[in-house]
C-alpha cells in the first residue's frame, strides 16, 4: 500500500479500548492523522469542522448509531462530503445487520473482533478500489453490487423481473 500519512480518518466507537485497538492498527499502517468520537452527533461535528477523508464507524452506539451516522452523511443538507468513505464495525455481524449498514451507504464492513489484516483489507478496498457512487431516490451511496454482471441488457436486474422474464 503507498504511504498513508496524509490520509484523515476519522475513528467513531463509544468503546475508548476499542478506539485504542483501532487507532494502533492504523497507525502502524502509518495513518499518524486520526481524530476519535465516541458517537456519531460528535463525530457529524467533527466532520463538519476538520477535513476527513475516510471515517470507521461503530455501529451500536447511543444516541447517535453508526447507520444513522451514515444516513446523516449522506442525506444530510449541511453533510461536508456525502460521498464519504464509511467503513463499519461491529461485534453483531448477523445478515440483517449488515444488510442495514449496506442499505444506509456503508462502504465496507468489519466484524469484531476486528484484526490489522481486516483493517488493512477494507482500507484498500475504499481507497485502491472504489465502488461506484449511486444516487437515487431511494438510496444514496456505493454501489451496492460486488460484481458487474457483463449479460445484462436492461433497468432490471433479477431474472424474476417482468422485462426479463420472457428471456429466463
Amino acid at each position: 500500500m503507498s504511504s498513508l500519512k496524509s490520509l484523515n480518518v476519522l475513528l467513531v466507537d463509544d468503546n475508548q479500548n476499542m478506539r485504542a485497538i483501532t487507532s494502533a492498527v492504523l497507525h502502524s499502517a502509518d495513518i499518524r492523522n486520526v481524530r476519535e468520537a465516541d458517537e456519531g452527533a460528535s463525530a457529524f461535528d467533527l466532520l463538519r469542522r476538520h477535513p476527513i477523508d475516510l471515517a470507521i464507524v461503530d455501529f451500536n452506539m447511543f444516541p447517535l448509531d453508526g447507520v444513522e451516522f451514515t444516513r446523516l452523511v449522506r442525506t444530510s443538507a449541511d453533510s461536508p462530503n456525502p460521498y464519504l468513505p464509511i467503513i463499519m464495525m461491529t461485534g453483531h455481524s448477523e445478515r440483517a445487520r449488515v444488510y442495514e449498514a449496506r442499505d444506509a451507504g456503508v462502504n465496507e464492513f468489519i466484524a469484531k473482533p476486528i484484526t490489522a489484516k481486516a483493517v488493512l483489507d477494507r482500507l484498500n478496498a475504499v481507497i485502491l478500489r472504489p465502488r461506484a457512487f449511486i444516487k437515487s431516490d431511494g438510496y444514496i451511496g456505493p454501489c451496492r453490487r460486488r460484481r458487474d454482471a457483463p449479460d445484462y441488457a436492461g433497468p432490471f436486474r433479477r431474472g424474476s423481473d417482468a422485462s426479463r422474464s420472457s428471456a429466463a
